[in-house]
């Protein structure tokens, strides 16, 4: 992972001879470290500014208390193992953050508001556009340690991304949930939703088709799109071949991936691909509100949230969303709410489920709860009653997937929380040796006989790059604004 230039900090002043910069480091308070991490953060993002005009001003304020301590002790000049021709592009640089090149422009971000006509959402919110931006060379190192990443997840990532690259057919530019690795799917495979799968890992680390052309990953990633754009109907459908239950988490997971391709390069290659897809997503929603197995049948939360995340998506890229549509989904969302809105089942007829609750409080968060609603509190305090564990029977990565995001958004007390467990469980978890290294064991985990090796070291990768995949949602506010 090519994590951006390294910039020199200048120091001119000489300390006092009894002094040591490294003893002062470990004996100052964490409120000045805190306070001395904020500064660079603020400084990275003044940066970013200095070369393009922004008609209103905004804070971006960052909760760091519980990194300072991880960002002394940390080496993050990560030495990684160099053992195959893709590895070069992997080592990591995350030292210094100060030197930022940038061509986004962040504006606010409140969640989604929803509008109460059918008419369509492409430039309603353009804060929404903004929440891919921490993906840019510069500002990713910068949310990477606000937000208590460390060189571990760091070097997590990047084995994972060499396990993924491969794996790749380097014939066809798709992936497998089959196999050619151990613990595979069994039964019938499916090569789009596992070739969208890897490159929402890849993009999530900044990489496109059109990156540095010397970077292995970038023909990695081209040739995964080449294929997929390929197979993508005239409908729009980007499902071909898989389990007749696969078809719509196939399609919503294919369209999270062009839509947040579209929204990071705007090439208009993409641009119509990417509609088509949003398109279909609209068409073929239940009455219910949602989605399940079969187009415009019934709904399920399960498959409901994959399509949320590519209305999202597609908003992040400017894309047409009907707001009609996403006021259903709230309408089906309150049908699976449990607990006065704090709890959430799979089905209208099931009970309240963890991993459904993550999975529906997050939707609620992209469709419009504010931050201190009170469904949401209570909710996230549930989750953090399970935080992840690697203890036999613990394991559900479809869960911790979910409640990881759904933390980040909340940030603060809950995001330090879940974020202690998570960031150091999953490297310490990884496979480092052997033909499968940089990809996690399946087995154990309650998803690891359904979507196999690839499914849980891509679900595993997404979490380990929420630092910088999306800006937290209530983050960014407009001086004088809402």
């Amino acid at each position: 992972l090519a994590l951006g230039p390294s910039a020199a900090l200048a120091h001119h002043e000489i300390l006092p001879p009894l002094l040591n910069p490294a003893d002062l480091a470990r004996e100052a308070p964490a409120w000045l470290l805190s306070a001395i991490l904020h500064m660079l953060v603020l400084i990275v993002l003044a940066l970013l500014f200095v070369v393009q005009h922004h008609p209103e001003r905004f804070v971006l304020e960052m909760d760091a208390r519980d990194g300072g301590e991880d960002l002394l002790a940390g080496d993050f000049d990560v030495p990684l193992e160099m053992d195959d021709p893709l590895a070069d592009s992997a080592a990591m640089a995350t030292d210094q953050i100060v030197q930022v090149e940038s061509n986004v422009e962040l504006t606010e971000a409140d969640p989604i508001p929803l509008a109460t006509t059918g008419e369509v959402a492409a430039a309603s919110a353009p804060a929404i556009q903004s929440l891919l931006s921490g993906r840019e060379e510069g500002l990713r190192e910068a949310l990477l340690m606000a937000y208590g990443g460390n060189a571990g997840t760091q070097e997590s990532v990047a084995g994972a991304l060499r396990w993924l690259a491969r794996n790749q057919d380097r014939r066809t530019g798709l992936w497998s949930l089959a196999g050619p690795y151990a613990n595979g799917r069994s039964g019938v495979d499916n090569k789009n939703a596992a070739t969208g799968m890897a490159l929402l890992a890849f993009q999530g680390a900044g990489y496109t088709p059109d990156g540095d052309p010397k970077d292995p990953f970038t023909s990695v990633v081209r040739r995964g799109w080449t294929a997929l754009l390929k197979r993508q109907d005239p409908s729009g459908f980007l499902f071909q071949e898989g389990a007749a239950h696969d078809r719509l988490y196939t399609h919503a997971i294919c369209t999270i991936a062009l839509c947040e391709l579209y929204a990071m390069t705007k090439d208009s290659l993409y641009h119509e691909p990417a509609q088509r897809a949003v398109n279909y997503c609209a068409e073929i929603q239940s009455p219910e509100g949602g989605w399940r197995y079969t187009p415009g049948v019934d709904s399920d939360l399960s498959v409901t949230g994959w399509f949320v995340m590519a209305l999202q998506s597609a908003r992040m890229g400017g894309l047409a969303v009907s707001t009609t549509t996403l006021e259903r989904v709230s309408n089906y969302l309150d049908i699976v709410s449990r607990d006065g809105g704090s709890q959430y089942a799979y089905h209208t007829s099931q009970p309240s489920r963890l991993s459904m609750t993550a999975e529906g409080l997050l939707c609620r968060q992209y469709l419009g709860w504010k931050h201190d609603d009170r469904r949401l509190k209570k909710g996230t305090e549930i989750l953090l009653r399970t935080l992840p564990s690697w203890e036999r029977d613990s394991r559900n990565c479809y869960y911790w997937y979910y409640a990881t995001q759904v933390c980040h958004h909340m940030e603060g007390e809950y995001w330090q929380t879940w974020n202690r467990e998570m960031r150091t469980l999953l490297p310490e978890n990884q496979v480092r040796e052997g033909k499968e290294r940089g990809s996690w064991d399946p087995g154990g985990d309650e998803w690891g006989s359904r979507g196999g090796r690839l499914m849980v070291t891509c679900l595993h990768t997404y979490m380990l790059e929420v630092y910088y995949r999306h800006l937290p949602i209530y983050q960014l506010h407009l001086m004088g604004g809402n």
